[in-house]
């Protein structure tokens, strides 16, 4: 018999090497590489189980196959982030910070979903079945036909799952999750990956769409290795900020809709309820137009979503300039203050900058470039941009305007939220609306000189 080679799991990127060390060389961390034993290593009498499956020649498919039904949950924004409603037979991986929510509006989508007739179990590995009950009851769902479980062993929950054939299964956390076919201890990278593995394999043979409830490292990713995202169908980040009572929860993989949709969530003293205009909430706290202050119009998956861009230009006391962001990207920022001085004139030396985007929106896309530079210069020059205006538009290095994706669609929020101009790159498919005023810039010279009278 082949001797088993013993390997080393890094517990936090999930890097495999043949001998220990302190530290890991893929992901710099200390004390976080532990010897386990390989998946294969153990008889076959353990094993969880297994089907064999067999061939079908995709000529052969009906059109009864194809493509999978979905189940509207009635919580539209759960529904739109999902891609139309719940597909049977996919596993869905939520991620989200310690408090942030998640076992909230998972309770309140297995009521939603039981209600509309679904068979639902929510299994619980890190609180006892009468605390989730309780904190049903706080929310007002304690009458929901919801079935509860209180469990850690995957043995005992696939079992159960195997005898009751729920079409919804909710399992809070995959780090609790323990397989007693595997030598480590739980929330382990092999744990992890082999609960996975496990229930995405049950929820394809079964016809059983499996939520699963993922814990994040320090940065903000879901622990464990980045395979287990790759096995599931869709993975959903629950993103906020502890001082406001807004969630966003987003898609950044869906196979069956679009990624990078999002949908927001209140969180109230009943539970998350759902905010139908996101861009009413996040300019609710903006006040009389102020130097630094612009109102991006950007686009979140498939939706328009208005957000308010606050800059702040100081002198510095010290030898090194800070540059300071939240809600953006540090890296693009230093790009547009390297474009302004070295395309406009516009020196930052011995300026502190600070950029926050208002309301904790966190943004990606390069459309809000030429919202940032106007955010920017207005800080810096102490001129206020004309009242009721959204920006949006990308900056090339060579100081040029780029168009941006679905501008008429950006124009029609803003003009819903009563803005009446708006100040974008020249080309594209773009035309004011009416009662808008719009105002196309070719490239970030002449904006500086005309908004400004700078450069």
């Amino acid at each position: 018999m082949a001797k088993q080679i013993a390997r080393y799991v890094c517990q936090s990127c999930g890097a495999v090497t043949t001998k220990w060390s302190g530290r890991c060389d893929g992901c710099g961390e200390w004390n976080s590489i532990v010897e386990e034993t390989p998946l294969s290593a153990g008889p076959s009498s353990k094993s969880l189980g297994a089907v064999r499956g067999k061939k079908i020649p995709l000529s052969t498919l009906s059109s009864k196959e194809a493509p999978p039904p979905r189940t509207i949950s009635g919580m539209g924004e759960l529904d739109r982030v999902l891609g139309g409603g719940l597909v049977e037979a996919s596993a869905i991986l939520v991620g989200g910070d310690p408090g942030i929510g998640k076992s909230t509006l998972l309770l309140q989508a297995a009521a939603q979903f039981a209600n509309a007739g679904l068979k639902v179990i929510y299994a619980s590995g890190e609180e006892a079945s009468a605390q989730v009950r309780m904190r049903a009851q706080r929310l007002g769902l304690a009458d929901a036909p919801v079935m509860l479980a209180a469990e850690t062993n995957l043995r005992d929950i696939l079992t159960t799952l195997e005898a009751e054939k729920p079409d919804l299964a909710i399992v809070d956390s995959i780090q609790t999750m323990w397989a007693d076919n595997v030598d480590s201890a739980p929330g382990s990278v092999s744990q992890v990956r082999a609960a996975a593995h496990e229930l995405t394999t049950f929820a394809k043979r079964m016809g059983t769409a499996v939520v699963m409830v993922g814990h994040v490292t320090k940065d903000g990713q879901i622990a464990g290795p980045r395979v287990v995202e790759h096995m599931v169908d869709t993975v959903l980040y629950f993103e906020g900020e502890r001082g406001h009572q807004f969630r966003i929860l987003r898609a950044v993989k869906n196979r069956f809709g679009p990624a990078d949709e999002i949908g927001v969530f209140e969180m109230t003293g009943a539970g998350l309820a759902e905010v139908g205009n996101p861009s009413a909430l996040f300019l609710s706290e903006r006040g009389a137009p102020s130097p630094g202050s612009v109102v991006f119009a950007g686009i979140e998956g498939t939706r328009p979503v208005l957000c308010e861009l606050q800059a702040l230009v100081a002198p510095t006391p010290h030898a090194q300039p800070r540059r300071t962001v939240v809600g953006w990207d540090g890296g693009r920022l230093a790009m547009i203050l390297a474009v302004l001085e070295a395309r406009c004139g516009i020196p930052f030396a011995g300026l502190d900058v600070y950029l926050n985007v208002a309301g904790g929106m966190k943004i990606s896309e390069p459309a809000a470039d030429l919202a940032v530079a106007a955010a920017l210069l207005s800080a810096r020059e102490d001129t206020a941009l004309p009242a009721e205006t959204v920006v949006f538009g990308e900056i090339s290095l060579s100081g040029a305007l780029r168009p941006v994706s679905q501008a008429e669609n950006r124009l029609k929020e803003a003009q819903k939220l009563g803005f009446t101009a708006a100040i974008a790159p020249q080309g594209g498919k773009i035309s004011a609306t009416d009662g808008m005023s719009l105002t196309q810039m070719g490239d970030l010279t002449s904006f500086v000189g005309d908004i400004f009278g700078a450069g």
